[in-house]
């Protein structure tokens, strides 16, 4: 009899204690959410005659997001390149990213031009001039001030990965096999940036980065530790660009690691690829939903929105 009421005793003093580290575990981690696809910003846009003349929906995520949709004009042309869209997902809705390589015809002739499917952090211009045709980065105003120091990145994502040749494709009547697989990429950079004589110069605080190598069916609150200082992912120094004081566009010129400063600003980009502009596999797609940033508890600072 007295055994029997010191195993009960045991059993509940366990229970009380495996209760107790699951509380604590908990109480040690908050989340903050970036985005869950569940608003979406729509443009009816009637591309130019000579290309057609169709009326396209352009999709925005607005708020501190954009993605890689564009509207166009050149020499009075005006077209739309939809690469990213709202799908449907259970109740709600997710982001489908999808690379594609489109058939513009003008004048009897052909224009092949590729584009990958990519989320991010900061701000498209609102109508991509011939300017910014040859450089796509240069239309874009990468990252959000923000501070804070996460623990990871978490999201549900799912792949459809091409095994195929990839292609490049600016937007010419050839298109041209290049060396290589193309993979989906999820990419997270913290940035403590300053300014001087025009120039804006960054330390990297804080990387994720993952290739998605593969298909796979979706993977729910995948976990991606924040990596602070060093890390695989190279500095850059002519990829990403902001507007600096003057309201010039220049590039973010990334001079070293330092894990130990506070982040200024932060790039979230996810991406049915990982090529250079205009190359890539037509066909890899990506979805990706609740998109959140892990926390201790030590850590009281947040994202500035």
């Amino acid at each position: 009899m007295t055994t029997k009421t010191n195993n009960s005793a045991f059993a509940g003093f366990l229970l009380i204690a495996l209760l107790f580290i699951t509380c604590s575990l908990s109480a040690q981690e908050r989340v903050e959410v970036l985005s869950d696809f569940e608003s979406w910003e729509t443009k009816q846009i009637k591309e130019s005659s000579l290309i057609g003349g169709r009326t396209k929906t352009l999709y925005k995520l607005g708020g501190t997001w954009d993605c890689s949709n564009a509207h166009a004009k050149a020499m009075g042309v005006e077209k739309v390149s939809v690469s990213v869209r709202p799908e449907k997902r259970g109740e709600g809705t997710c982001c489908r990213m999808e690379s594609t390589l489109e058939t513009v015809s003008a004048i009897g002739i052909n224009f092949k031009a590729f584009a990958t499917g990519s989320i991010y952090t900061g701000k498209m211009i609102d109508v991509v001039g011939m300017k910014q045709s040859s450089d796509p980065n240069s239309a874009i105003d990468m990252g959000i001030p923000f501070s804070g120091r996460p623990s990871a990145l978490i999201l549900d994502y799912k792949a459809l990965i091409q095994n195929q040749q990839a292609v490049y494709a600016p937007a010419k009547t050839h298109v041209k096999n290049v060396d290589g697989r193309d993979a989906g990429q999820i990419t997270l950079i913290l940035q403590h940036r300053w300014e001087e004589n025009g120039h804006v110069y960054a330390y990297r605080v804080g990387t994720v980065q993952k290739k998605i190598t593969q298909s796979t069916d979706w993977q729910n609150d995948f976990r991606l530790p924040v990596q602070y200082g060093k890390s695989s992912l190279a500095l850059t120094n002519d990829r990403h660009q902001t507007h600096n004081s003057k309201g010039q566009m220049v590039c973010i010129e990334e001079v070293d690691y330092r894990g130990d400063l506070e982040p200024t600003h932060i790039i979230v980009q996810i991406s049915a690829g990982s090529m250079a502009p205009f190359t890539g596999c037509p066909g890899n797609t990506m979805w990706v939903d609740n998109i959140r940033l892990a926390y201790d508890n030590t850590d009281l600072a947040h994202a500035k929105k």
